[in-house]
């Protein structure tokens, strides 16, 4: 199924994929795809799939969508196409385009996770990789790999943040939600930090350690 990929100053914060007829774009918490940006009008956009063709339509946003470079009131993707909106570039990919699965250990998803807003893959046994342990809650010393190229913590229409990696390591930006996460005491809603082993990232009431060996 096609995806987007969406960035901003050439980081990437989130990858979504398109498994709806029907997926809406803005800045309100109950879109298909949440974009929290002053620039983003609270429901800007609307991608329409019929038939294997993927459709994307500006609803009335006040800054405008942008597709390759050029205003649109709607448009027909094809594969590859850079869609603008705001200050945030989405790429659209179509199925040849993406990577193959990429295999996780079991979802353990515990109440205090629930609550940190962290559903994801976890596991007890000993990882040696970039990684990051949960330090707080029922659900401490559990540990999550991060094999994807980006990783997102929190809870949709609450509080996410994504981690990515770059060739210059791992880093971590906001995507949506207030109070943003932070990084040492660090907010990252001031801009994307590059993290270090050991540091601390606090998110959704919870505490987590960033770990790099």
């Amino acid at each position: 199924m096609p995806k987007l990929i969406v960035s901003i100053d050439n980081v990437v914060v989130k990858e979504v994929q398109l498994t709806k007829d029907r997926s809406t774009i803005g800045r309100r918490p109950y879109n298909d795809i949440v974009i929290d940006n002053l620039a983003v009008s609270g429901e800007h956009a609307v991608i329409s799939l019929t038939n294997g063709r993927a459709t994307l339509e500006d609803v009335g946003s006040t800054n405008g969508t942008y597709v390759n470079g050029k205003a649109i009131k709607k448009q027909v993707l094809a594969n590859n196409y850079s869609i603008q909106i705001g200050k945030y570039h989405v790429k659209y990919l179509e199925d040849h385009d993406a990577p193959p699965p990429v295999k996780h250990v079991p979802t353990a998803t515990t109440s205090d996770e629930a609550d940190a807003g962290a559903t994801m893959p976890m596991t007890m046994q000993a990882l040696t990789g970039p990684r990051v342990r949960v330090l707080t809650g029922i659900a401490a010393s559990r540990e999550m790999e991060l094999v994807k190229e980006v990783t997102t913590l929190g809870k949709p229409g609450m509080t996410v943040a994504a981690i990515a990696r770059t060739p210059h390591g791992f880093e971590i930006s906001h995507v949506e939600g207030q109070p943003a996460a932070t990084v040492n005491g660090v907010s990252v809603a001031g801009g994307t930090i590059m993290l270090k082993s050991h540091d601390q990232i606090e998110i959704g009431g919870s505490r987590l350690e960033f770990v790099d060996r």
